[in-house]
């Protein structure tokens, strides 16, 4: 079960990061709502609009002084039935990214509370967008998600729940590409990271890009009773399989004295489920001294790595599925022989989330075909046609399979205009297609391939050409209605006559027996 993780600790975001301006990191940076590129001055990032993403929703501008640029701008989806607004984005299969959402309300509607709603990635519900207690505070808040393209595009949608009493909105989106070896202990076949914490113990400011090139926010994480040191020469990280940023490893948190040293982090209490948990170590003295810095790390009681040697070339000791619930707290306990007081420099936790699967590759190709060809699909026709099962497309019926296939579209007085894509012939597991009422031209497509396909209703369009002979084919065919179209041609023979079937093609064809 999928346990929605709410942290305002971690949701205010930093714009503390300074590049130059030919500087960007490796993905996209979408300004939601706006026209133009936009830099932002305090970072020297380029955000682009997010024309193009998404077919759906309106721009809108915040009327506030001294906003970031990023956070001037939303998007907002007022229409209630669509189930789901998406943004698609251009991915390489079995490459890993990380997605980060940004939300400032901004009273874009005159609300005074901004809205409660869900944020999806594929076919999984991610979490609840709650922003409130930020916003109550003057702040923005973001979510983040690593996670694996399965196919060759990316959704990253938003959609209504039982608690959304108005629009919901988004102003960012970032998808950063990431390195193949980075958090590959986890099965991201079965699971995406959501992130937790990411900290720098010790540092007085957030460290992002261009420090981190993959844009992960490390915030600063101090604790009153501890002692902060820092580190007396570089350090590469290159071969750290998570790349953590060497500004990571420049200061630490330490004891004044070799005594054990208690870390209660993440500050705030987790729900009770299994986490990825990497943890950072550097020894900050100078290479050449003679003591050794040993220690073991305990997670709430529980030992999590024992009689750890730290050196300046520092070290990282992860779990990738470590169970949390309530307070977390990190004990360091020096070795008996150790003269030298134990160390942290960095960590990060991430929530295992279970993924909710996702549509056959087949049908979604097939139903994105189908997308583009009409003028005017459903605006929720984007991201995973089948899941989550409540966000399912308009019209659209799924099986209940893991990864389900489409058996039913129910599309009848749409107003649908343009063509119906020939790729409909690649639905196989289709048993029902309702097309009438609507103004759809063209040619029936043939349908060799549909062969689960039971009734075929395309009354009332602009379909013209000849009533393809594939039909003939179908063996569970038991309704075509065809009427009010502008069809010619023969009607196949092996149709006419046949047993069990229901064929209307009259008025206003021009066919023949």
């Amino acid at each position: 079960m999928y346990v929605s993780i709410f942290l305002p600790w971690l949701l205010t975001i930093p714009f503390l990061v300074h590049s130059s301006p030919d500087q960007q990191p490796k993905g996209l940076l979408i300004n939601c709502g706006s026209d133009v590129k936009q830099t932002v001055p305090e970072t020297g990032l380029t955000y682009i609009p997010d024309d193009g993403f998404t077919f759906s929703g309106n721009k809108t501008s915040l009327d506030a002084k001294d906003l970031f640029p990023i956070l001037s701008t939303l998007r907002y989806f007022p229409d209630k039935v669509a189930r789901k607004y998406c943004y698609t984005f251009q991915a390489i299969k079995g490459s890993k990214y990380l997605v980060r959402t940004i939300y400032y309300y901004g009273g874009f509607d005159g609300g005074k509370e901004p809205p409660v709603f869900d944020q999806i990635v594929g076919g999984t519900k991610w979490s609840v967008v709650n922003t409130t207690e930020d916003y109550a505070n003057g702040l923005s808040s973001y979510y983040e998600i690593i996670l694996v393209a399965h196919i060759k595009t990316l959704s990253v949608c938003i959609a209504r729940n039982n608690q959304t009493v108005s629009s919901p909105f988004i102003s960012a989106i970032e998808v950063i590409s990431l390195d193949d070896s980075m958090y590959n202990s986890t099965d991201f076949g079965a699971y995406a990271l959501v992130t937790v914490a990411r900290s720098s113990f010790g540092n007085e400011d957030t460290i992002s890009f261009p420090e981190d090139p993959y844009y992960r926010l490390w915030q600063p994480f101090k604790d009153d009773s501890t002692d902060v040191v820092s580190s007396q020469s570089s350090i590469a990280t290159s071969e750290f399989w998570n790349k953590p940023p060497a500004k990571a490893f420049a200061t630490a948190i330490t004891m004044s004295t070799t005594k054990k040293l208690d870390v209660q982090w993440p500050p705030g209490l987790l729900p009770s489920t299994r986490y990825h948990v990497s943890l950072y170590f550097r020894d900050d003295r100078n290479s050449k001294t003679n003591t050794w810095r040993v220690f073991s790390i305990l997670v709430n009681g529980k030992t999590f790595y024992s009689n750890l040697n730290v050196t300046t070339d520092g070290v990282t000791v992860y779990a990738p599925n470590w169970p949390l619930s309530g307070q977390t707290l990190i004990s360091l306990t020096p070795d008996t022989k150790s003269s030298i007081a134990p160390l942290i420099n960095a960590g990060e936790i991430y929530q295992l989330m279970p993924l909710g699967g996702r549509t056959l590759p087949q049908d979604v190709m097939a139903m994105e075909e189908l997308a583009r060809g009409f003028d005017n699909p459903p605006l929720d026709w984007s991201g995973d046609p089948c899941l989550p099962r409540e966000n399912s497309w308009t019209g659209v019926s799924c099986s209940q399979e893991k990864m389900p296939r489409i058996i039913s579209l129910q599309l009848t007085n749409l107003g649908l205009t343009g063509i119906l894509a020939p790729t409909v012939s690649n639905l196989t597991a289709l048993h029902h297609l309702w097309l009438g009422d609507n103004q759809i031209s063209g040619s029936i497509p043939e349908m060799n391939s549909v062969d689960q396909l039971e009734t075929l209703h395309l009354e009332s369009n602009n379909f013209t050409g000849p009533i393809p002979k594939s039909l003939a084919t179908l063996q569970y065919l038991r309704e075509i209605f065809l009427q009010h179209n502008k069809l010619d041609g023969p009607i196949p023979q092996e149709l006419q006559g046949r047993k069990g079937l229901h064929i209307l093609v009259s008025p206003e064809n021009h066919l023949s027996a």
